[in-house]
């Protein structure tokens, strides 16, 4: 569950324990400003993972009519297709949603795009494909017999390998020549990288945080979870990361055993990308949905130890301070969605075709909710992906519409999406729409993590 769940079915309890987070770089949200911004949109595609970016080109994978599934590779300025490519899923989780393509860039001006590709027979279940960025020109191929899917890591590939085998391990791979630069054994998965670190979260019954140098593979420090939150961490129930500064914030989503009952221990915490040493932590609250990346003013609800849920807290990704709550009281009855606005300073009850509730997230007074608009999610009943040939569960990324709070109504606009949705990189802003084309504008904010990472 290296993301939040891509599935999004949203009863008030699971809307309490799903994901939230958000203040990054707002973007205009009046249609007619953003139009001075270059834009780009395309429905050649049915985007069902997130969008990956990096050396001038997007990357996603795609469900073609007859479910099978595709890389795709886009021009990030004029969103026209470069290449595809056949795709698969084997070994992967469908918690995790569908696997994103790794974009790297590998130095020397050379960028390529890494993607797991299915084969036709043979010993193995599918092939590590590695393509020159722009013109899908193959590189290098390794075999495949399960994994989560390739990684970003620094200027080399990573690879989680075996996943469904006791022989799991993780291996790092040069770029352009598909060399195996070090390794480590059991199931692990990128976090965060730059060009020499990489910080790795190695899954285990006692799960890891643990940094390794990129050239050599050595270890500089390491943080077991359960330092952070308490014993009793169970990773079954998700995850997510985002980087603030020079920190590292992680959320660990409560897991429910069927057999026990019991519910694994859960929260936020933030560490030292340069050192591992706990920053702040906060135990026991969820993150709600939708929302941004945890680094980013993550929103919470506290849950108590008999499991019932507080109000709603804005917090600093910086301090994991409280800068706003309303109280437990304040939450209105029943049957409302979570909508929040550009700049995530209003949190929105929304009901639809109904009139819903606002309120201030700063100052926890009630707000007017007649003329508010909110951001929620389109569909509130996604249904699965139907693969071929995939095990089923796999749900697509979830796409946002604006909606007014005082009649529930949605709003057609040309609106884009807040920041805290879709993240930033180097100004361009890319996105889904509810039919899976995808959408771009670059409005120059800040780069940031978005709801997905």
């Amino acid at each position: 569950m290296t993301r939040p769940h891509a599935k999004v079915t949203l009863t008030l309890a699971s809307a309490a324990l799903l994901t939230s987070g958000a203040l990054a770089g707002c973007s205009q949200s009046d249609a007619a400003s953003e139009q001075k911004y270059p834009t780009w949109q395309t429905t050649e595609v049915n985007a069902v993972s997130r969008t990956t970016t990096g050396a001038g080109v997007a990357a996603t994978t795609s469900m073609k009519p007859d479910g099978t599934l595709e890389t795709v590779a886009l021009d990030e300025t004029t969103g026209k297709k470069l290449w595809a490519f056949p795709a698969t899923m084997t070994g992967r989780l469908p918690g995790m949603g569908v696997q994103a393509p790794a974009i790297v860039d590998a130095g020397s001006g050379q960028s390529v795009v890494a993607a797991i590709d299915p084969v036709k027979q043979g010993q193995w279940n599918a092939t590590l494909v590695v393509r020159d960025a722009h013109t899908g020109r193959q590189k290098w191929t390794r075999p495949v017999h399960s994994t989560f899917g390739p990684q970003r890591c620094g200027p080399y590939v990573c690879l989680s390998e075996h996943t469904a085998l006791s022989t799991a391990r993780l291996v790092v791979l040069d770029a352009l020549t598909g060399k195996t630069i070090w390794r480590v054994p059991g199931i692990a998965e990128v976090e965060w990288s730059d060009p020499t670190r990489v910080v790795l979260l190695r899954l285990a019954t006692h799960p890891v945080l643990e940094a390794h140098d990129l050239k050599t593979g050595k270890t500089l420090w390491q943080l077991p979870i359960e330092q952070a939150l308490g014993a009793g961490v169970d990773m079954s129930g998700g995850w997510a990361f985002g980087t603030t500064g020079g920190n590292l914030v992680g959320y660990v989503a409560p897991y429910t055993d069927s057999r026990t009952k019991k519910t694994s221990t859960f929260g936020l915490f933030s560490i030292r990308l340069a050192d591992g040493v706990l920053e702040w932590m906060r135990p026991s609250v969820v993150r709600v949905y939708p929302s941004g990346n945890p680094a980013f003013a993550p929103v919470v609800r506290p849950v108590d130890q008999q499991g019932q849920y507080g109000g709603f807290a804005r917090l600093d990704g910086e301090s994991g301070r409280v800068v706003g709550q309303i109280t437990a009281a304040q939450v209105p009855g029943s049957g409302w969605w979570l909508a929040f606005p550009q700049k995530m300073d209003t949190l929105g009850f929304l009901k639809h075709s109904a009139p819903g509730t606002a309120f201030n997230l700063l100052s926890g007074q009630p707000a007017e909710a007649r003329g508010t608009k909110g951001w929620s999610f389109c569909v509130t009943d996604p249904q699965p992906l139907k693969l071929t040939g995939i095990s089923p569960g796999f749900y697509s990324i979830a796409a946002l519409c604006e909606f007014d709070l005082g009649t529930g109504q949605r709003i057609t606009s040309a609106a884009a999406p807040p920041a805290w949705f879709t993240g930033s990189q180097s100004g361009w802003r890319i996105w889904r729409d509810e039919k899976g084309a995808l959408h771009a504008i670059k409005d120059g904010t800040t780069t940031s993590p978005g709801m997905y990472g």
